[in-house]
């Protein structure tokens, strides 16, 4: 998970007004009416996809990957119908109000936004989920003091809450061993949430950072036997190698943000590491 910062000059103004026009019809409606009318404009949030994807290089916005052979959601960070709190809980309103708000919209894999059993049999994905923390504010449609709410998840709109994040050896998203408390209770439940550990995910995270650990044992083997008085012709090799590991390490590749965590362990220069295309 890396940073999105949303362009909203990225979005066409038409389809920013076929939003807004939803909304000022939705504000009109009696409760009763509104679930029908939000399934009903599903397509206003799927025309934003490709814009999303934009804004991330083509990556989901939580996991990280990128398959162009997949299918992504837009998700609705605060669920649209109902968002469930705990196992015994759900609130049936959920963010209605947000339906149309592309500010509440996350380019998502299928894998991370629709609910899936992984292989300890564990349900898993973010489906209507949406807990907030013990004695969190809580926005209702008369009250929608969304910014006071104190929530679980991991937003990657918000560079804070990414702080602590950190891959184990085999590739497994965890938080560092120096989170305790509330952050790394967050980074946990998300990981769950977000299905970011299920089987086939953490295997494809896995494979790329062993890419990344072997392009640097050979780029330090490679530095060790460059005979220093030679000539140039071993070091453009270096220098080539530097940049294939440099590459796996921009913000438009995919688990990007797990490669560079592996390099730091390493302790490798941070020259390694390419963030010319990271979000400011």
């Amino acid at each position: 998970m890396i940073f999105i910062k949303r362009n909203a000059s990225l979005i066409p103004n038409k389809i920013i007004a076929v939003a807004q026009r939803a909304q000022e019809e939705l504000e009109t409606l009696p409760v009763s009416e509104r679930k029908g009318f939000i399934k009903k404009k599903s397509h206003i949030w799927r025309s934003f996809s490709k814009y999303l994807a934009q804004m991330s290089y083509g990556k989901c916005w939580y996991s990280e990957s990128k398959d162009p052979g997949a299918n992504f959601d837009v998700d609705h960070f605060r669920p649209k119908a109902e968002a469930k709190r705990t196992e015994e809980l759900t609130d049936s309103d959920g963010y209605a109000w947000l339906a149309f708000d592309w500010v509440n919209f996350r380019l998502s894999a299928q894998n991370c936004n629709r609910l899936n059993t992984d292989e300890k049999g564990i349900v898993v994905g973010k489906g209507s989920w949406f807990p907030l923390m013990k004695d969190s504010p809580k926005a209702n449609w008369g009250n929608r003091c969304v910014d006071d709410e104190n929530i679980v998840l991991l937003d990657p709109v918000v560079k804070n809450d990414l702080r602590y994040i950190d891959y184990d050896e085999n590739g497994r998203f965890t938080h560092s061993r120096l989170c305790i408390g509330e952050p790394a209770y967050k980074i946990r439940e998300s990981s769950v949430i977000y299905g970011l550990n299920l089987e086939k995910m953490r295997e494809a995270r896995f494979q790329v950072m062993r890419e990344a650990k072997e392009l640097l044992e050979t780029i330090q083997q490679n530095a060790e036997d460059l005979d220093p008085l030679g000539d140039d012709a071993p070091m453009r090799t270096i220098e080539r190698q530097i940049e294939q590991l440099q590459a796996k390490t921009r913000a438009d590749a995919p688990f990007s943000s797990a490669v560079r965590a592996q390099l730091k362990k390493l302790g490798a220069d941070d020259y390694l590491i390419d963030r010319s295309l990271d979000a400011a």
